[in-house]
């Protein structure tokens, strides 16, 4: 019986060892972009966006900018949008991207690369990461007020405060999640109830939806998470050792393709998802 049971335990044990995610590492740019905090994939346009922040993550100093790459990590332009100041989450609606910078939300006009609005955010001092719903609501962390404003036909209201460390930002459906309240994937539903999704070990960055309420995870100092539904998750990728951070990253749903901008490291890697 012992034996039985023994084996039945290692034939389990290997089921959940097959079972698990991981992440295969496809290629990395060069240290070419000048501190380069999230990444946003374009699959139809085969573009991938950067915020290149530049020399500092909060100073208001113009030298911020939106580079291009193409899907390979080939530079298109490093100089598609400057001006800007310290950008940091984008996301596109229609043919808007909307750019979380400093203290206001700059709207770009994509077919004319170039900024068509700025909004100023009251109160704002470290915007950090952007969402947009599929009505065209725009939500944006503010991390060191602790807030989530909310822009409707690009009007400013508090949407959500108090979050302790909010960050990440992934609108989904009727729901808002969240990297916040500590060290937690939090949701948040129409009637702004929160509901913890699941604890992690460290504070995230980037929240990006794979399907049947799993997510993958970002975690600034050099983690990649998986997690599952059921709140439960799994380290996929560490790269705290090698300095390398793992910010706001990008994710290609159709090629399960993970990319991840390594901040101080100046590059892009991007990896397989499997």
């Amino acid at each position: 019986m012992k034996k039985f049971l023994s084996l039945s335990f290692i034939m389990l044990l290997g089921l959940c060892v097959n079972a698990q995610h991981k992440l295969e590492k496809i290629w990395e740019t060069d240290s070419i972009i000048n501190m380069p905090e999230s990444v946003l994939p374009d699959t139809k346009a085969g573009v991938l966006y950067v915020a290149i922040m530049g020399n500092s993550a909060n100073d208001k100093d113009g030298i911020g900018g939106i580079g291009k790459l193409d899907m390979n990590g080939k530079v298109i332009n490093l100089d598609w949008v400057t001006g800007l100041n310290s950008p940091k989450g984008m996301a596109i609606y229609g043919n808007k991207m909307y750019v979380a910078d400093l203290t206001d939300v700059v709207v770009i006009d994509i077919p004319k690369s170039k900024v068509e609005l700025t909004i100023p955010i009251e109160g704002a001092k470290f915007l950090n990461d952007v969402t947009v719903s599929d009505k065209g609501v725009v939500y944006v962390s503010d991390s060191q007020t602790k807030r989530i404003h909310q822009l409707i036909k690009n009007k400013d209201v508090v949407y959500m405060e108090n979050i302790d460390g909010v960050n990440g930002l992934k609108a989904v459906s009727d729901d808002l999640y969240i990297a916040g309240g500590g060290k937690n994937l939090l949701k948040a539903n129409a009637k702004k109830e929160m509901i913890k999704v699941a604890g992690l070990p460290y504070g995230g960055d980037g929240i990006e939806p794979i399907g049947n309420g799993d997510f993958l995870f970002s975690c600034w100092g050099g983690y990649v998470f998986y997690v599952f539904a059921n709140g439960t998750s799994e380290l996929l990728l560490d790269t705290h050792l090698e300095k390398k951070n793992t910010a706001d990253i990008g994710y290609d749903p159709v090629k399960k393709i993970v990319y991840i901008p390594t901040f101080f490291k100046k590059s892009i890697m991007a990896y397989q998802l499997k």
